[in-house]
């Protein structure tokens, strides 16, 4: 009876609590958007991380709104806006209602440098998000002049990758394969490194910082957050040993075609130069950014290839087309990628069904309305891709796999529908060096083998970014 009395009591504080966080939601008479801030101090975090993203907001849009609802989640006040014209509002007024934010564990653990007392003290949190944007924006890094000085590389990269994982084997996991690609060529582009035992050492503390990234702030040992956390900083101590050794090749004349070398020379307006730990955090979020979402996508794009022949045999045929153009040795340019228009269709296609990032996050920087709603000033707006890729109202079968609906003579999806980059000011500056990426390796993995998917029903895995249980092991039949 004693225990029971207790946990009565418990259950009431509980309650209590609840009801006056929700009271002190409605203060100043505003009408917040429906929904439910959930827990004390937790929110929804756990329902948002552990019953899958998507799920949470469509549920969410069908109990209380399909324009926009509340929520807590990662410790924030977060306003979700859904559908189409969520998405064109939010895109369409970047830097008047909104600025970047990233979650709080994100913050933690691509932001060392901050609060150490042998660091500058660092600047305002919107300053540094626009600084460490203009890092590939301003110098042209991704521009098509600079990806054009690196197609060939990245054939060749992928190549010799290809033949050393997949030759003379009938079974590989396709997820891993195509993590060390991508790691490999995201390496070699930001940072000018190309060392492939270096780089395979960093696989797996990746992982760890890209789970970690949206998790729950546990550190304790066993935990999510705490397995990222050492996983960063064993890649921070690797990216200062890099930053040492380029800073002495450039001392000799090396030359400047890398991101890393651009941060080491730059200096704020006082002329001093960023500290190495800062230049190391940001270039650990540069290429967990690059490396993440496209090893995603070649994996769920190998996956649906290999269980349509007929997709399959059209994206072989655009592919050997421009194969048989080239003299032996030859490598890809930069116009055999617009000859790609089917096999990017089918990648388009892969990321409406698996998207390889579920949504992001913005901070509001001023109150505002919307869909007859009142969003406070300090809120978190959060938007997903999965309140239109999937619905049949903007796809026909939104079931289906299907690269045609892309094609010129099929109806165009609705704008702001299918934004698997984002959109506006903010839009993914990493959209072309994926996009040569991904059709990099579709061009020299279909010109090899054909291949045949082990398990179709292989469960996917992941809250914000999804993988396959099992790695996606493949039967690849060699040419």
């Amino acid at each position: 009876m004693e225990f029971l009395g207790v946990a009565i009591s418990l259950a009431l504080i509980l309650l209590t609590l609840v009801y006056v966080s929700r009271r002190r939601c409605d203060v100043g008479g505003a009408k917040l958007p429906p929904g439910s801030f959930g827990w004390p101090i937790l929110g929804e975090s756990i329902e948002f991380l552990f019953g899958k993203p998507e799920k949470f907001v469509g549920d969410r849009m069908e109990k209380y709104s399909p324009a926009i609802f509340k929520t807590k989640i990662l410790g924030e006040k977060t306003a979700v806006i859904c559908g189409p014209k969520g998405h064109k509002f939010l895109f369409t007024n970047e830097h008047k209602y909104f600025t970047a934010f990233r979650p709080h564990p994100m913050q933690h653990l691509f932001r060392s440098y901050q609060g150490k007392g042998a660091q500058p003290q660092p600047q305002p949190a919107q300053t540094q998000r626009a600084d460490e944007s203009k890092i590939i924006r301003q110098p042209g890094f991704l521009k098509p002049e600079a990806l054009t000085r690196f197609l060939g590389k990245m054939d060749s990269i992928t190549r010799h990758l290809l033949e050393t994982h997949c030759a003379d084997k009938e079974v590989a996991e396709v997820y891993p394969l195509s993590k060390t690609i991508t790691l490999t060529l995201a390496c070699h582009f930001f940072l000018g490194v190309n060392n492939p035992e270096r780089i395979a050492r960093l696989v797996k503390c990746f992982d760890d910082v890209t789970v970690g990234m949206h998790s729950l702030m546990l550190n304790v040992p066993g935990t999510i957050f705490c397995r990222a956390n050492i996983a960063a900083a064993a890649i921070r101590k690797e990216l200062i040993t890099v930053i040492k050794e380029k800073k002495e090749a450039m001392a000799f004349g090396s030359p400047m075609h890398d991101i890393l070398s651009h941060m080491i020379v730059v200096t704020d307006p006082n002329g001093e130069s960023v500290p190495e730990l800062e230049i190391a955090d940001k270039m650990m979020g540069l290429l967990t950014a690059g490396y993440s979402t496209v090893a995603t996508t070649i994996t769920f794009l190998m996956k649906y290839i290999g269980l349509s022949s007929e997709v399959y045999e059209k994206v072989r045929a655009e592919q050997m087309e421009i194969a048989a153009s080239k003299k032996e040795g030859e490598l890809l340019e930069w116009e055999d990628m617009s000859k790609m228009k089917y096999s990017w269709n089918a990648t388009c296609e892969t990321m409406r069904m698996v998207p390889p990032l579920q949504g992001t996050f913005r901070e509001v920087l001023t109150e505002f309305n919307y869909a007859g709603y009142t969003v406070p000033k300090g809120w978190k707006v959060y938007w997903s891709v999965s309140t239109t890729n999937k619905n049949p109202d903007y796809f026909k079968d939104p079931e289906k796999f299907n690269p045609s609906r892309y094609d010129d003579g099929e109806s165009p999806p609705p704008p702001y529908t299918y934004v698997p980059f984002g959109g506006g000011p903010r839009m993914c500056p990493g959209k072309e060096y994926a996009r040569l990426a991904i059709l990099t390796f579709l061009h020299n993995v279909v010109k090899s083998y054909r291949w045949e998917v082990v398990d179709p029903n292989e469960k996917v895995e992941g809250d914000m970014m999804p993988e396959p249980q099992k790695g996606l092991p493949i039967l690849f039949y060699q040419y």
